[in-house]
């Protein structure tokens, strides 16, 4: 069994930041893929980014590349997410996921967190 702990969310202003964690437990944690979706209100839950035990890393929807990173500390068991340049159309609840790669980017991780909102203002 794996659990999954976030943390980081918050309300920040148009063009800022924030870094998202998530903290891993359980034995098979550190041998999953784990990674980020998110889900604003009245929309379905998309994919955000997602990093393998090696670091390979993958990211969802353009609008995310070259504004967040995904990085992961597999000493530490934690999975993070750095976002810059936020904008208000980043506004959701961001949940932390972890299982097989292919579960990943197919939507369907058999492991989630809690979720954190992520409030950005215009």
């Amino acid at each position: 069994q794996v659990q999954l702990v976030e943390s980081g969310g918050g309300l920040v202003q148009a063009g800022g930041s924030l870094r998202l964690s998530c903290a891993g437990s359980g034995r098979t944690f550190s041998s999953y893929t784990a990674g980020w979706f998110r889900q604003a209100p009245g929309k379905e839950r998309d994919f955000v980014a997602a990093i393998t035990y090696s670091g390979i890393s993958t990211y969802g929807a353009d609008s995310v590349k070259g504004r967040f990173t995904i990085s992961r500390d597999n000493a530490k068991n934690t999975v993070y997410l750095q976002m810059n340049s936020l904008k208000p159309e980043d506004t959701a609840v961001y949940y932390c996921a972890a299982g097989p790669r292919a579960t990943m980017t197919g939507g369907s991780p058999p492991y989630w967190g809690q979720g954190t909102q992520v409030t950005v203002s215009s």
